[in-house]
């Protein structure tokens, strides 16, 4: 059976349109409480804040990390920060999936027409992706200006790239996760701790690292991927990655494939799911 494509595209323009009333009713509920909305972005505010006020610190007693300059190592920084806000943005619902399983709220989902990755993304507007988004495209710009790079248009495109790349890759990691936690909600430690790993390491030269911590964040939790790597190939700091620097040059794509793995398994994930109780 064929499907016609005008078809196809009015079904996709409605469930999409439908997805965004869906986030607006959910906006403005959140406005109802002003107090709590203006809290809940300063929340997302001044966790990115202390993360740069650290990496300052650090910077200031250690100009040079590994052979890599300040101005570079702030590009890191930047480009982790802001794939995390935007990660936290699209994605961030991941987190809550062991709270949803645990009250009860995916048995729902399971009964309503749109997806359940969407309506489990749909369940709640991540408010403090706000603050997380004003800090890391303020960062952003402040980086891309400093840095000592000759932006041409192909150093640009792959800067976009880049960072959508590593926006994949780190909802391909807390997606992943969150396909464990549909039948071991009490695994979510398991996020906390990973973000934790991701704020803590995410923002500075792999090479300053021992070689086996290094590989850990490269081919265990794929850290590398989402700001490192990219930043080594627009800035040239090809030596000491672990890999090849034509490895390297394929983080966006390496995150693409990620993030589509991890949706893969959290479709089976929850063909196989049970219910809480099992």
């Amino acid at each position: 059976m064929t499907v016609h494509p005008l078809r196809s595209f009015r079904s996709f323009r409605k469930a999409w349109s439908v997805a965004g009333r869906i986030i607006g009713i959910s906006f403005r509920a959140q406005l109802e409480y002003r107090t709590d909305f203006v809290l809940s972005v300063s929340v997302g505010a001044v966790w990115q804040l202390s993360i740069i006020v650290f990496a300052t610190v650090l910077l200031g007693r250690f100009p040079g990390m590994s052979g890599w300059p300040s101005d570079a190592v702030l590009l890191i920084a930047s480009m982790r920060m802001l794939s995390h806000a935007m990660n936290v943005l699209f994605f961030g619902r991941a987190h809550h999936m062991a709270a949803l399983v645990q009250s009860g709220r995916i048995e729902g989902f399971l009964l309503r027409p749109l997806p359940v990755f969407r309506q489990v993304q749909l369940s709640v507007f991540p408010t403090n992706a706000l603050g997380d988004l004003v800090v890391g495209v303020s960062m952003f710009t402040i980086a891309v200006l400093t840095v000592s790079v000759d932006w041409t248009a192909a150093r640009i495109g792959y800067l976009v790239a880049g960072l959508a790349g590593g926006t994949l890759m780190e909802a391909a990691v807390f997606v992943a996760l969150s396909a464990l936690h549909l039948h071991y909600p009490s695994s979510s430690y398991w996020s906390i701790w990973t973000e934790e790993l991701l704020s803590t390491f995410g923002s500075y030269p792999l090479a300053i690292f021992p070689r086996l911590v290094s590989g850990a964040f490269t081919f265990v939790l794929p850290l590398a991927f989402i700001a490192y790597f990219p930043a080594a190939v627009l800035t040239g700091h090809d030596s000491g990655l672990g890999v090849p620097f034509e490895v390297a040059a394929t983080a966006p794509l390496t995150g693409l494939a990620a993030f589509v793995g991890a949706r893969v398994l959290w479709n089976r994930s929850l063909r196989r799911y049970t219910g809480v109780n099992g």
